[in-house]
């Protein structure tokens, strides 16, 4: 890969991932501010502290490459403005899995107290380190998986591998958004009046959006970890799974929220619920099913078309 575009693609990813850093940054200053935040113990407070400087450690991280690249290297794409991308959104992934841990843990021992709190925020931690360092650091020490390969793909893998980590970046800012508004909402006065079953499905929302989040932010993990950077064809292969497999928690969060609301808006738990599920039909079928059953069907023609031409 020429060392521009290597470079840029560097640049991206950390732009990518910095949008989820500034949406939980500006939950935990917000959140401070609300109402119901008085309410949370002295323990919860602490770790809400701990989690800004966490967050703030992250920041600076993705941050620090762009001046570097300016300061330090006059603009150019030298080698050692690449490393210093790389080496940087390595260490970022710490502080901001940590705080994401921590944000967790602050919402969930509000609502349900220390001991649910702790579990999530610890479950949260761990599978977004497993996501974010552990795939990445895996496929690094697999044998072969450096090598340079093409699949006999139309499109170049330089381009597919780009328009993937594009997909990401579009689809992430929307995801990282409504987890931000999701974090703050069980802050406010009025959440507390919502029965207990739609405490339930808001968790069980915020939970998938985050999850949706952390699977879109893996892609460019991976790439920095395991292939520092470079085009690789199993690169592309785990990156387009972990963007699509984002749809489907991000659908769970989405349709949360709308039962939320409707629940809120007409006091009825059979509209909320059958608008919930509507919603994640509608969503799961747009982004998931509709694609899927094209997909099979362009295969199954293209099969029909080659046992025509031999034939």
């Amino acid at each position: 890969m020429e060392p521009d575009r290597k470079l840029k693609t560097a640049l991206d990813e950390s732009r990518l991932l910095i949008l989820g850093v500034q949406v939980l940054f500006g939950f935990q200053f917000e959140s401070i501010f609300q109402p119901l935040f008085p309410n949370i113990g002295g323990t919860g407070k602490i770790v809400q502290c701990i989690a800004l400087l966490l967050l703030l450690m992250s920041t600076g991280c993705l941050i620090a490459p762009s001046l570097h690249h300016q300061i330090l290297f006059r603009g150019e794409s030298a080698p050692g403005a690449i490393e210093t991308a790389t080496v940087f959104a390595g260490l970022s992934f710490l502080p901001l899995t940590l705080g994401l841990g921590a944000s967790t843990y602050v919402v969930f021992d509000h609502l349900f107290g220390f001991n649910i709190g702790f579990i999530v925020g610890c479950t949260f931690t761990a599978v977004s380190l497993a996501l974010l360092y552990g795939v990445g650091l895996f496929l690094r020490d697999q044998k072969g998986m450096r090598q340079m390969t093409e699949n006999g793909s139309g499109t170049p893998l330089s381009t597919r591998i780009d328009q993937m980590l594009t997909e990401a970046r579009v689809i992430i800012p929307g995801g990282q958004a409504l987890l931000g508004f999701q974090l703050i909402a069980t802050f406010s006065e009025s959440f507390v009046t919502l029965p207990a079953s739609a405490k339930y499905i808001h968790a069980a929302g915020l939970c998938a959006v985050a999850l949706a989040v952390t699977l879109l932010m893996t892609p460019a993990a991976v790439h920095r970890i395991a292939y520092g950077g470079e085009d690789n064809e199993t690169f592309f292969r785990i990156g387009s799974r972990l963007v699509v497999a984002a749809g489907l928690p991000l659908a769970i969060g989405i349709s949360s929220a709308v039962y939320i609301v409707f629940l809120k808006v007409s006091n009825d738990i059979a509209i909320a619920a059958l608008t919930g599920a509507c919603a994640f039909a509608f969503l799961a079928g747009l982004w998931l099913v509709y694609p899927m059953l094209r997909r099979v069907a362009g295969n199954t023609g293209a099969v029909k078309r080659q046992a025509a031409t031999t034939s």
